[in-house]
């Protein structure tokens, strides 16, 4: 196995949990990525049935995919697959889709990559030269785990600016991917009374992690004392979070990729 990156590592933090509903939504703003996840008959996998277990997977699949062997990532590959295999349009559905589809994967993948130079922007300041570059070509295996192939994920970081800024032209929401997404901005798929708690703050910070056209996509103003206010608050967590030693830094990721090699040793189920 390659060694893992120290870049790679320092570059992971469990503040990655707070921008996790934005970076759903920036997955799902890609209209059949949209349709495919809302209109998904696989209920153990939605988050609006079954918002905890689809975390674990979510993440444990990033985990796996960054940090894993690769016999791990083959693992993780044949579970998704087997969830994925059910994900696809009909003959009459207004919007194609397939799971299989390397380009829409390509993007959900440049999606979790974005996240991680988001969470790290906010942490620590902009990945920068070499070490941005080691962590984004590692990052390639966020794709390459599942059916995306090494010649797609773009050539360097330039050229991924490139494709970032061509695919965030094209995104696209309607009625039913919006209800979908403005259900995982309120978290309302919790239910209350924890709705009622978590609501607030919980849009408040997937706006703040939105770039703007997700953000206006979506329906949701931001002012510039929003902004303000996020920053203020963005900056106490990573002060916070500076100062924490690396377990508790990393803290739930690491527990999140405890748990999969745990599944996958003992033969349950991971997905």
């Amino acid at each position: 196995m390659d060694r893992i990156p120290d870049e790679v590592r320092e570059a992971l933090s469990g503040v990655a949990l707070a921008a996790a509903g934005a970076n759903v939504v920036m997955q799902l703003a890609l209209l059949p990525v949209g349709h495919g996840v809302a209109e998904s008959t696989v209920e153990s996998g939605r988050v609006d049935k079954h918002p905890l277990k689809r975390a674990r997977t979510t993440l444990s699949y990033l985990m796996v995919a960054l940090l894993g062997t690769p016999a791990e990532q083959e693992a993780m590959r044949r579970e998704v697959d087997r969830q994925h295999r059910q994900v696809h349009s009909g003959p009459g559905d207004p919007v194609a889709y397939n799971a299989f589809d390397r380009d829409l994967q390509l993007w959900v993948a440049a999606c979790l990559y974005r996240g991680i130079e988001d969470v790290h922007r906010v942490l620590y300041g902009e990945l920068e030269g070499e070490r941005a570059d080691i962590v984004y070509r590692h990052a390639a295996r966020l794709g390459t785990t599942l059916q995306v192939r090494d010649d797609q994920w773009p050539a360097d970081r330039a050229a991924f600016q490139e494709y970032w800024d061509r695919m965030v032209a094209t995104i696209e929401m309607d009625d039913l991917t919006r209800r979908y997404l403005l259900g995982i901005a309120d978290a309302s798929f919790f239910g209350p009374p924890f709705t009622r708690v978590v609501r607030p703050v919980n849009r408040f910070v997937t706006a703040g992690f939105l770039p703007r056209e997700f953000r206006d996509e979506l329906g949701l103003s931001w002012s510039g004392d929003d902004q303000r206010r996020f920053d203020a608050l963005m900056s106490v967590i990573a002060g916070v979070n500076r100062n924490l030693p690396r377990p508790l830094r990393e803290f739930p990721l690491n527990l999140y990729l405890w748990d999969v090699r745990r599944r996958i040793r003992t033969g349950t189920p991971i997905v």
